[in-house]
């Protein structure tokens, strides 16, 4: 005789049974946590947050809000083209309205802080065309005999020309560096006078080996030209300027001595 194989279920209360499932739920939870790896479960806490009148769910990201603040600060505005030409039509008016100045002392700090950009730009743009010095070369001491040293004993002139102010000893180191000779005197004239050494030889190419090529050299000499011009007109509007303060000065002790004679 077969037997039923299936039991009939037994009647249980609502409450038991969600009772019962809750149990059912929480051990499969237990068993999964015991075999699942740790990078499947999280345990994230929903965060609400309101900035800026808009609500927004964090999940442990407190960071999230301050990045987005600091890279609105760091990305530039772009202006547009009307704006770019406004604010150059300003700089334009402002220096306008200092060069039509009818106080003297403004018009002349105006082109003195002018000549000052202008001077710091050139020396900048000057020094990309320095060439670094070479070594200094290291010789044996000279050892000569008196019969060396009567024969030897001359002496060479150079005359420099064209030759500006100070320039003449910037002439004299470099031909003493070519030739291995020594300087024994620089005169007011831009002559130079060298000993014959042991070492002396009359160089051929009377340049140093690094040299800027022709077009360099040419821009050179341009910024040289402007950096000087640009020089003396600051002097010239230094002294101006200096000369009208000694104007206000007098203007102002004559005018004190007519109030006390009155």
């Amino acid at each position: 005789m077969l037997r039923p194989l299936c039991h009939p279920l037994p009647r249980l209360h609502i409450t038991g049974f969600l009772l019962m499932q809750r149990s059912n739920i929480f051990g499969r939870q237990d068993i999964l946590g015991s075999w699942l790896p740790a990078r499947y479960i999280s345990n994230e806490s929903v965060e609400l947050k309101t900035y800026n009148d808009v609500v927004r769910f964090s999940l442990d990201k407190s960071d999230d809000i301050n990045s987005a603040e600091k890279i609105q600060k760091n990305k530039k505005v772009k202006m547009s083209k009307k704006a770019k030409v406004n604010e150059l039509r300003f700089y334009r008016l402002k220096a306008k309205k200092k060069m039509n100045s009818s106080n003297p002392e403004v018009r002349i700090r105006y082109k003195l802080e002018k000549a000052k950009r202008k001077e710091t730009w050139l020396i900048e743009k000057l020094r990309k065309y320095d060439i670094p010095n070479p070594p200094p070369e290291t010789f044996d001491p000279e050892i000569l005999t008196e019969e060396e040293r009567h024969y030897l004993k001359r002496t060479v002139k150079v005359i420099c020309k064209p030759c500006k102010p100070g320039q003449v000893h910037e002439y004299a180191e470099e031909l003493a560096r070519l030739s291995k000779g020594i300087v024994i005197d620089i005169k007011p004239n831009n002559i130079i006078i060298f000993y014959r050494g042991k070492n002396y030889a009359q160089p051929e190419v009377m340049s140093p080996p690094n040299t800027l090529s022709k077009a360099k050299a040419l821009e050179k000499y341009r910024f040289g030209q402007s950096l000087e011009h640009t020089s003396q007109f600051i002097e010239r509007l230094e002294k101006e300027l200096e000369e009208y303060h000694q104007h206000l000065a007098k203007f102002r002790k004559g005018k004190e001595d007519t109030t006390t004679r009155c």
